[in-house]
């Protein structure tokens, strides 16, 4: 029989909450209330995740109840294994609620809809209250960012980040910009070249516990996408702030120059490489930008750097996490070209003739982990171009990245990557021909496909789908200002190329659709 313990809260920490000062421990007392943190099936399950991304958020989730136990708070901690787990958040508070009868649950707002919805319906299930509190690690509120949205015609991250830098004295010289601009993206987008310097993220070889929770997922999801050897990832707080202090001494100076480029076997260049640890809560993303700052002020890093990095958190993470909200439920859906064909078998396996994919996919698969150009540029363009269901995109990217939680990773792929809601997150879709590869990578040089034949056998497959795509889509966007001049030079082109483009778009798609190697 079991023993009810009583508490005043029952304190529900979820997986991406990592953080000492998450608001459902504002208030708590050690005495009086109870953690519970969970490994659940059902969130290791709804898609099916890379296997390094489980065992990275279970040992987190593990060292991070051993720091809370540490400072003095009693933890239940339910592992994936134990006996009596039931498989899912709902069951799991309300066996918790059972044995240890609260007065409240308690729990900061979930990064993803879902989950919002499915805690809706706890109370009626365990009879406790339940209290949902609002997640203050994010430098803008939900409320604040509806506030900054309403009545405004166009949403554009631009503006919004400017507002960002004036709220918090980011890169501001009194009330100007430092440097006399708000963004040095032009700047950001030279290719590297394979002689430079590649400095490498910090790696940390798994303790115990890692090591228990890898031999547990290699046994329990075997069939999930990914490699777990080797893991390498920082799994605390602390090694996760020696990581961005690696980046900082090591590799801002040279990121913003090369943000943008590709390299055949190099998988970090000069990127950080911390979103996973910053989504998890081992990091503050305010604290991220002052850091970013001060290596600028104090001469480390030039401001094209330190700009292009404080955007990304301090603009694009902030943006697309109030675009989620604002947005959901019906944002999911979205599917401006009403694009419907299967996402091919090589998004899983890295298997196909075309160099750019096979390197991000297989990087993918190897580390969880790719830039956001080639999440961008090479397989969001890729899908885009081909017209793959933006859903299943979706599905795939929340699967496959470490880093990836709805709330940060749909908007990203929705919104920019497939433009699949019609233009209200990006102005433009960011789609390419070969030669924006060619010209940010060297993957070209060693590709079987020629980037410089357009139509001919053997030419690069991005080439006839990039106009294959403008022009079956021009219901969409033939208005949009940005692609005044790709439609006029499709207009002008002589009917024999236009259809030669038709032509070699359809047959590579007709491969695709039979599922040969492309």
């Amino acid at each position: 029989m079991t023993t009810k313990t009583g508490c005043r809260h029952l304190i529900l920490i979820l997986g991406d909450q990592l953080t000492p000062s998450i608001s459902s421990l504002r208030g708590a007392d050690r005495d009086l209330d109870r953690i519970l943190m969970v490994e659940v099936r059902e969130e290791a399950t709804y898609v099916r995740h890379h296997k390094k991304k489980i065992a990275f958020l279970f040992s987190a989730m593990r060292h991070f109840a051993q720091e809370l136990r540490e400072d003095g708070w009693q933890v239940d901690y339910v592992k994936l294994d134990d006996d009596a787990n039931t498989g899912s958040f709902r069951a799991e508070v309300a066996r918790a609620c059972a044995k240890t009868e609260p007065g409240m649950v308690v729990v900061t707002e979930p990064g993803e809809w879902r989950v919002r919805e499915d805690i809706t319906s706890w109370q009626a299930l365990t009879g406790v209250p339940i209290e949902t509190r609002e997640d203050t690690r994010f430098i803008v509120s939900q409320a604040g960012f509806r506030a900054w949205a309403a009545g405004r015609k166009q949403l554009r991250m631009e503006h919004f980040y400017r507002e960002m830098r004036l709220k918090t004295g980011l890169l501001m010289d009194g009330g100007k910009p430092a440097g006399g601009k708000w963004n040095y993206d032009a700047d950001n987008r030279k290719p590297a070249r394979g002689d430079l310097f590649m400095p490498q993220p910090a790696r940390w070889s798994p303790d115990e516990i890692t090591r228990e929770v890898i031999e547990l997922v290699e046994t329990r999801f075997a069939d999930h996408i990914g490699t777990l050897e080797p893991f390498w990832f920082a799994v605390t707080r602390r090694d996760a702030e020696a990581a961005f202090d690696r980046f900082l001494e090591d590799a801002l100076a040279d990121f913003g120059t090369y943000q943008d480029a590709m390299l055949t076997g190099e998988k970090f260049l000069y990127h950080s490489v911390i979103s996973a640890y910053l989504n998890a809560g081992l990091l503050d993303p305010l604290d991220l930008c002052r850091k970013v700052e001060a290596a600028w002020r104090e001469g480390r890093a030039p401001l094209n750097a330190a700009e292009g990095y404080i955007r990304q958190i301090l603009g694009w993470r902030e943006y697309v996490r109030g675009i989620y909200w604002l947005k959901m439920p019906d944002y999911a859906a979205s599917n401006a070209f009403g694009a419907s064909r299967p996402l091919p078998g090589f998004y899983w396996t890295g298997e196909t003739d075309m160099r750019c994919l096979s390197e991000a996919i297989g990087q993918t698969i190897a580390e969880a982990y790719a830039h956001h150009i080639q999440r961008l540029m090479v397989t969001g363009n890729f899908a885009l171009l081909a017209g793959i269901d933006p859903h299943e995109v979706h599905e795939w990217y929340l699967a496959v990245y470490a880093d990836a939680y709805e709330w940060v990773e749909l908007p990203n792929t929705v919104g920019m990557s497939q433009f699949a809601d019609g233009g209200l997150l990006a102005s433009k879709p960011y789609v390419s021909s070969g030669n924006y590869i060619n010209k940010m990578s060297d993957h070209c040089a060693t590709c079987p496909y020629d980037v410089r034949l357009k139509t001919e056998k053997g030419a690069c497959p991005f080439n006839a789908l990039y106009w294959s795509f403008l022009e079956r889509n021009q219901g969409v966007l033939k208005g949009n200002p940005r692609l005044g001049q790709p439609y006029a030079t499709w207009n002008r082109m002589a009917p024999d190329k236009q259809q030669a483009y038709r032509e070699s778009a359809a047959a590579f798609l007709d491969r695709l659709d039979r599922s040969e190697r492309v």
